[in-house]
């Protein structure tokens, strides 16, 4: 076992304080991983302050971690030490159902193992995340981060990057498609950069103009203001495809009134109230309202190979530990273009 430090929620209504944790020894298929940077996520300050449900503390988050391989068990065949890899939002699944036979883990028919606030099925203990110096994770749930990714800046990728591409590849966006995307943060960035690099035109719907540089920047065609009830006249029945990254309640009807015949409104945001959608929102034009979770491990792979050959990065900006609580509020305040990453060189 190896204690590392780390900074943990004691409660859901005190700071992240910092503390120490206990990794579990090295199984046969482990690997251990010396964390480089983690990602500060939407769901992280959902999931410490009890917003999505009661957990137990102390608790450390973080599920966009990137690093370097320190030490594999003996059966390990995938991973060496010294390798560039990362960790995403699972650390675990059943391995057996239907739905991880076909490589989607994050939707096992047995509930996958979350790389925070989950049960570690190897020892019993709750997961603890990459808030810390070092994690212990199943050879199988270990990425390889490709050498032309910016380590510094690729741990996004592994929630806000994935969670964008696994809609717009299920969906199948391409050359031609008409994409929206609904808010410009960190996954809405990472959805325009996406979208634009599969083919598609894309236009971002955001409450205000005040990031418009930045989305036709990242390639967007046209960005509007939903605070504008003209955007909702102007643009009526223009998308095949919506991606909603918002974590607040939206008119449902009004955004669906922007899809063509056919058209689908996909949620990756996870507001913490019921969203309300009008039957007849739907019914006139045949459209579908879905959600969308992270994608599989291997479609994550894809998507970090996808990344590394079109250049795509997040933008970033770096933070030292004991910036964490400062952080969190800032991200509540939209205050940060667009993702938060903490150097773990700072946790020592």
């Amino acid at each position: 076992m190896r204690t590392v430090n780390a900074y943990a929620a004691p409660s859901a209504t005190e700071p992240l304080v910092k503390t120490t944790i206990t990794r579990r020894d090295l199984g046969p298929n482990d690997v251990e991983i010396d964390i480089a940077y983690a990602g500060i996520c939407h769901s992280d300050i959902h999931t410490v302050r009890g917003e999505w449900g009661e957990i137990q503390y102390p608790q450390v988050v973080g599920h966009e971690i990137v690093g370097h391989v320190s030490a594999v068990g003996s059966d390990v065949s995938k991973h060496q030490v010294g390798d560039r890899v990362g960790v995403g939002c699972m650390v675990n699944s059943c391995g057996e159902c239907e739905n991880c036979v076909k490589g989607e883990e994050q939707y096992c028919l047995k509930g996958n193992i979350q790389t925070y606030a989950g049960v570690d099925p190897a020892d019993g203990s709750i997961t603890q995340g990459g808030y810390s110096q070092a994690i212990v994770v199943n050879e199988d749930f270990v990425l390889r981060v490709p050498e032309s990714l910016d380590i510094e800046k690729v741990a996004p990728l592994l929630c806000a990057g994935i969670t964008t591409y696994s809609p717009l590849h299920h969906w199948g966006v391409g050359p031609g498609s008409k994409v929206a995307v609904i808010g410009m943060g960190g996954l809405g960035h990472m959805a325009v950069k996406i979208a634009v690099a599969l083919g598609a035109e894309v236009t971002v719907l955001s409450q205000t103009t005040s990031k418009q540089e930045d989305s036709l920047r990242y390639g967007a065609k046209a960005h509007y203001a939903t605070k504008d009830p003209a955007t909702f006249e102007e643009l009526a029945g223009s998308f095949e495809l919506i991606i909603n990254t918002v974590s607040a309640k939206i008119p449902m009807g009004a955004y669906l009134g922007l899809l063509k015949v056919d058209g689908t409104l996909v949620n990756v945001g996870a507001p913490s109230e019921p969203l309300e959608v009008p039957a007849f929102a739907l019914i006139p034009r045949r459209l579908s309202w879905a959600g969308s979770a992270i994608g599989g491990i291997r479609e994550t792979q894809e998507m970090l190979d996808f990344c590394a050959e079109k250049g795509i990065l997040p933008e970033t900006e770096l933070i030292s530990a004991d910036q964490i609580n400062e952080a969190y509020e800032r991200v509540l305040s939209s205050d940060v273009r667009y993702r938060f990453v903490i150097d773990a060189a700072t946790l020592a």
